[in-house]
């Protein structure tokens, strides 16, 4: 298989992943019927604003509402505002749009319906500071965990308990109506009180939960974060009396879909899980230890086959170079393989968004390591220096797709070609 071969059909399993969670197919089997009120339609996440749109295409009667995406990612509505905020770190935008959001709650009654529309990117998107707090103590926190390699539950759960809204406060405000949650998974786990940060959703976790994860990252919290997680009011809801919330799409579905696009071109699927966390460059190495035994015939398969998975890495910072962590995988990937003959990959966020750059993702060919040291670049410096995005930059390997408007988290492929193949241009 040619190295050109290897990528397309890479990039297809990439976007067969990608369209099983395309909003405009998997929402409008799940629309709840019309209420004999008012509905009002809200929402935050990478995809809202595509969630929105297709609410509105389908939906038989009057609608009114407000959805909070990230800059980019919006959509074109008729009847719902749709507001673009900073992502991942909280701004002034998301702030304005979420109180807008709360406005639009008040005076609601039990004939009235709230269709919440949540995707990944809603923790950082509703913004609402808890009493006493400001956005500026809430972003300092967020980008200490940020660069900690917190994984995205422990992050998630600080926020809710600095938050107004998350955590299943924001359902409470629309109390009596009837609240219907949609909501497109990001979370490891599928659980729905972690995409989005739970904003309609009973939260299990606790104040001392928060309070151990930043004794845990070695995070010294501002005097007023930690008053406020001293105070019991902090303490979020454990019981929303008739919450209800649907998933649309999973991470699953997405590796379910590339699977069978792998089957149509021959290439036997191995799905090695959907909530993989962990160091990126740890899981990397570990997937390239089994790679390397199934090209070896040692391995669960045989070639021509691809190892899929899913679920959302960590990288802890140290350098200062610029690249998600998807990138980070496969730049520890390609110095694993050490140019092995037969294998190529592909890593990349769903949400078409790899960490706060420009590209998706990237690729990875055999032949990386010797094109990049033409170019005078050596792989274990730029991971060192955590520039997974300047090293495929550097090769024009990267995957820009721009916002897919949907986000089912990341998605990896490893191709592994039968051992008689060469790798050519």
């Amino acid at each position: 298989m040619t190295r050109e071969t290897a990528r397309e059909a890479l990039k297809a399993l990439f976007e067969a992943a990608v369209g099983a969670a395309s909003p405009a197919l998997c929402l409008p089997p799940h629309l709840p019927p019309p209420p004999r009120g008012r509905t009002v339609v809200v929402g935050a996440g990478k995809a809202a604003a595509a969630m929105a749109a297709t609410v509105e295409a389908h939906w038989p009667g009057p609608l009114e509402g407000l959805v909070i995406t990230r800059y980019g990612h919006g959509a074109a509505c008729e009847r719902i505002i749709v507001v673009e905020a900073g992502h991942p770190v909280a701004d002034a935008a998301g702030v304005a749009g979420t109180a807008a959001i709360v406005e639009r709650l008040r005076g609601l009654t039990a004939d009235d319906l709230v269709l919440c529309l949540l995707s990944g990117g809603g923790s950082a998107l509703l913004a609402a500071p808890a009493p006493g707090l400001t956005l500026a103590d809430k972003q300092a926190i967020t980008r200490a965990l940020l660069r900690s390699g917190a994984p995205i539950d422990q992050i998630n759960c600080v926020r809710k308990h600095l938050s107004a809204v998350k955590g299943g406060r924001l359902a409470l405000l629309a109390a009596p109506a009837r609240v219907v949650t949609l909501a497109i998974s990001d979370a490891p786990g599928d659980v729905v009180a972690t995409i989005a940060s739970g904003p309609t959703t009973p939260d299990p976790t606790t104040r001392q939960d928060a309070l151990a994860i930043l004794r845990r990252w070695r995070i010294t919290p501002p005097d007023s974060v930690r008053a406020w997680l001293d105070d019991p009011r902090a303490e979020t809801p454990k019981h929303i009396p008739g919450a209800e919330a649907v998933l649309i799409a999973r991470p699953r579905d997405a590796l379910e879909a590339a699977a069978r696009e792998a089957s149509a071109r021959g290439l036997t699927p191995i799905v090695l899980g959907d909530a993989i966390e962990g160091e990126a460059r740890v899981v990397a190495a570990a997937h390239a230890r089994l790679a390397l035994k199934i090209a070896d015939g040692r391995g669960v398969g045989a070639p021509p086959c691809v190892l899929l998975s899913g679920g959302e890495t960590t990288v802890t910072v140290a350098g200062g170079g610029r690249g998600g962590r998807n990138a980070e995988y496969l730049l520890a990937l390609a110095a694993a393989l050490d140019g092995r003959p037969g294998i190529h990959a592909l890593a990349a966020d769903t949400d078409g968004i790899d960490g706060s750059e420009d590209n998706a993702g990237a690729l990875l060919s055999p032949d990386s390591l010797a094109r990049a040291a033409t170019l005078g670049l050596n792989a274990a410096e730029r991971l060192a220096d955590n520039d997974g995005y300047g090293f495929f930059a550097a090769l024009d390997d990267l995957v820009i797709t721009g916002p897919t408007r949907t986000n089912v988290n990341d998605f990896r492929a490893i191709l592994i070609d039968a051992p008689s193949s060469e790798d050519t241009p």
